[in-house]
């Protein structure tokens, strides 16, 4: 189905426009009408379907599960499900609101978020073929320790107090939900397929106008990066192998807007120009999980200090993480 969006890249791009593939204009416009288009379809369907299935799903029970004695199992499932997810981080955000509003804790969502983009089944095979099944499980381990490790910390801080208004109030409610189990028989309610739609319906359109709009702005100032940005500067600045690239080397990936998928191939380039393999690896981890395009977009779902909080922890992740692989390799 995901050859649809790149065939209607290329018509419109190659077509239509009758813009160069060989040229920056090119590459950065197809790259915007591919993602924009993927993106924004999978947004209407994943809210419609989590929201239709959540309206006559028991979402106590997996709450209190998650919430209760198994909530450090739920930190693992939550970033089983992101591994699992060939999503980009952009496409993840529907599920993350789609988890929330269905009152699963906090940290587990993170866990989710932070590994989707990071880990999937495309990048597996890659991976395995260009570095070897020895990396390759390494890294899948670090990805999925790095989403339970963030979802940990930020349940500590109570993070859902930093959510969006809409959002949080869905976590507010919770104590209540609670109270009135305890005063109450619970009843049960059988919904019709027209209720489960009506509800599903209203509550697409109602986050679709929230976030399409920077979906757009996201997407197109990735593009603007992806077609410009001169890959060349990164080979020449960050292959001398001193403790201060990785650091950088993260930063550096921030304004970058790519799946993991997209940038193993990257990954394989640098480490051919001799940039050591736990530079190549930040700056890889920095370009999925910490991109600017992104977080514009989770603005939406999450107030400053949160988007702070989740860039903090990433940044000093991934920086350890390639500091440890530049030690041992």
């Amino acid at each position: 189905m995901l050859d649809i969006f790149t065939q209607l890249a290329d018509w419109l791009t190659f077509t239509v426009f009758k813009l160069s593939p060989d040229t920056s204009v090119g590459i950065g416009f197809h790259f915007f009408i591919e993602d924009t288009s993927k993106i924004l379809v999978l947004l209407v369907s994943l809210i419609y379907v989590i929201s239709f299935i959540r309206a006559s799903l028991s979402v106590e029970k997996v709450r209190d599960y998650l919430q209760g004695k198994h909530k450090g199992v739920g930190y693992f499932l939550g970033s089983t499900f992101g591994a699992i997810t060939p999503f980009c981080s952009c496409s993840s955000i529907p599920l993350f609101m789609g988890f929330v509003s269905a009152q699963i804790p906090i940290g587990v969502t993170i866990a989710f978020l932070i590994t989707s983009p990071l880990v999937n089944e495309v990048v597996v095979i890659m991976l395995g073929s260009l570095l070897g099944i020895k990396f390759t499980v390494m890294y899948v381990a670090i990805g999925m320790l790095l989403g339970m490790i963030g979802g940990v910390i930020l349940d500590k801080c109570q993070a859902h107090r930093w959510l969006q208004p809409f959002l949080a109030k869905a976590y507010q409610q919770v104590g209540q939900a609670q109270s009135q189990q305890q005063t109450q028989e619970p009843t049960h309610q059988r919904m019709t397929m027209k209720d489960r739609h009506a509800i599903a319906a209203g509550e697409t359109k109602t986050i679709f106008g929230r976030v399409w709009k920077w979906v757009i702005v996201g997407v197109g100032l990735g593009a603007f990066i992806h077609g410009f940005v001169p890959a060349e500067w990164f080979e020449q600045n960050l292959a001398s192998g001193q403790w201060w690239t990785v650091p950088v080397a993260t930063l550096s990936a921030i304004p970058i807007y790519a799946n993991a998928s997209g940038v193993v191939p990257i990954m394989g380039s640098l480490l051919d120009k001799g940039m050591p393999i736990g530079t190549t690896l930040a700056f890889c981890m920095g370009a999925v999980a910490v991109s600017l395009p992104e977080f514009i977009m989770l603005k939406q779902v999450m107030r400053y200090r949160l988007l702070a909080a989740i860039a903090g922890y990433l940044l000093i992740a991934i920086s350890i993480t390639g500091w440890l692989f530049n030690y041992y390799y």
